[in-house]
């Protein structure tokens, strides 16, 4: 189940990078995102949420493991 969690993550993260570069204009596609600053802003809250996702996940791998949490 861990894995999966972290699978999400790191595809969250992703799509949202393809996101903001599509919308700044530098993945060049034929797509109605290329552009468009508005995909860039929800590719940038996209790789946000990954990251918090990914320090939330992190914390609770520390407490499973036994260890405090580090800040």
């Amino acid at each position: 189940m861990v894995r999966i969690r972290w699978v999400v993550i790191i595809g969250l993260g992703l799509v949202g990078a393809v996101w903001i570069g599509q919308g700044f204009g530098l993945v060049r596609s034929s797509s109605f995102m290329t552009d468009d600053l508005r995909w860039a802003a929800i590719g940038a809250v996209m790789v946000g949420v990954a990251v918090v996702l990914g320090l939330i996940e992190r914390r609770r791998a520390a407490r499973r493991n036994g260890r405090p949490p580090q800040s």
